[in-house]
């Protein structure tokens, strides 16, 4: 299980600032470290572009899935 270090709440970024927000913060996490995020929306498109940006750094694990809120731990692999 890896060790959440830190929990980012998005839904305060404005829209063209969190994708970026969260990539610097994901590119700092060490191996078994990861990062929380909690969106008022499906972060799909965020797993997608982290997919197809950092292929096989990471892992996605789904906490909370909606309705009002979403929550996933991006983990450092």
């Amino acid at each position: 299980m890896p060790n959440v270090v830190q929990t980012l709440d998005v839904r305060v970024i404005p829209p063209r600032e969190k994708h970026p927000s969260i990539f610097r913060l994901i590119d700092t996490l060490q191996p078994g470290e990861a990062l929380q995020i909690v969106n008022d929306h499906d972060p799909m498109p965020l797993f997608y572009q982290l997919q197809a940006e950092r292929p096989g750094l990471f892992s996605w694990d789904k906490v909370e899935n909606g309705p009002e809120v979403w929550r996933a731990d991006i983990a450092r692999l």
